[in-house]
This record gives structure tokens, C-alpha cells and sequence, in this order.
């Protein structure tokens, strides 16, 4: 498959890329831990079926020491028994806030909650902030038909 825009090298893209690459950048710097923001990231990535960010999510989670098990679980976190308690509620507000047209309320209080009883403000917001850019980066690679299988761990960081 061809993409339909070199995102990479247009210099349009180039231009607000780079302020979205910053803002990733961020993202990874903050207190949330590794393996959560790989998870979540992967988990949004299913869900709108973004094959270039599972691709790296998956091979950036293992470069940083993940187990194929629970990367090959995300997408039936519910019923694996793999994961934390907190990494399950950020998989949940990632589902909810991904699927934000499914609810009236996007993220519901009683999932709110249940991450709000592993993570702090900083967490939260840093939780949130990657759902939406995740949801950013998935469209814009979804839309310009980015190919998926030659992705390098940190290629991007």
C-alpha cells in the first residue's frame, strides 16, 4: 500500500507536525507511567484501526520491555488477568474516550472515578491529553493511508 501524503517530508505537515510531535514528546515525558501510555496508545490504535500506530505501539512496547502476552491481550483486556487495576481503568477511559460518539457523556463518572482512584491530576491529564492525541494521530494516519510493518522502535522520539 502507497500512502496517499508523505507526511514526513510535506512541508505543510512539516510545519504543524512538528508542534504535534511536541506535544507527544510531552506526553512520554510525563508522570504516567511507560507501559501504561503504551497500552492505551495500542488500545486507541485498535479501535479506530490504525495499523502504522499499532505497529509502532507495539514494537515500541516491546523495545521498552512489554511482554507479548499482554500486548496480544490489549484488545480483550476485560478478560485477561495480565494487568493492574490501574492499567485497567486507563484502558477503560481510552475505550470510553475513544468511542465518545457511543456515550451522550463520553467518559462516564463511574470510570472517572476508577482512574482517579490509581492516578493523580497530573496522571489524569497527561491520560487524557495521550487518548486525544492518539485519536489525532490515528486520523491523520488512517486518512493519508500510512503503511503499516517497517516501523523502527523510537523512530519517532
Amino acid at each position: 500500500m502507497d500512502a496517499r501524503l508523505n507526511l514526513l517530508t510535506d512541508p505543510a505537515a512539516g510545519k504543524a507536525l512538528k508542534h504535534f510531535m511536541a506535544a507527544g514528546k510531552a506526553i512520554k515525558e510525563s508522570p504516567l507511567p511507560t507501559m501504561t501510555q503504551e497500552l492505551v496508545a495500542l488500545r486507541v490504535s485498535q479501535i479506530n484501526g490504525c495499523a502504522s500506530c499499532i505497529d509502532m505501539h507495539t514494537k515500541d512496547a516491546t523495545a521498552a520491555g512489554e511482554s507479548p502476552v499482554r500486548l496480544h491481550l490489549v484488545a480483550a483486556w476485560r478478560e485477561a488477568t495480565v494487568f493492574t487495576d490501574a492499567e485497567r481503568a486507563a484502558l477503560e477511559v481510552a475505550e470510553e474516550g475513544t468511542r465518545i460518539a457511543d456515550a451522550a457523556d463520553g467518559v462516564g463518572d463511574e470510570v472517572w472515578a476508577a482512574a482517579a482512584e490509581h492516578y493523580d491530576e497530573e496522571q489524569l491529564t497527561a491520560l487524557v491529553v495521550l487518548i486525544a492525541f492518539m485519536n489525532t494521530a490515528n486520523r491523520l494516519n488512517i486518512m493519508t493511508r500510512q503503511p503499516a510493518g517497517d516501523y523502527e522502535p523510537g523512530q519517532f522520539h
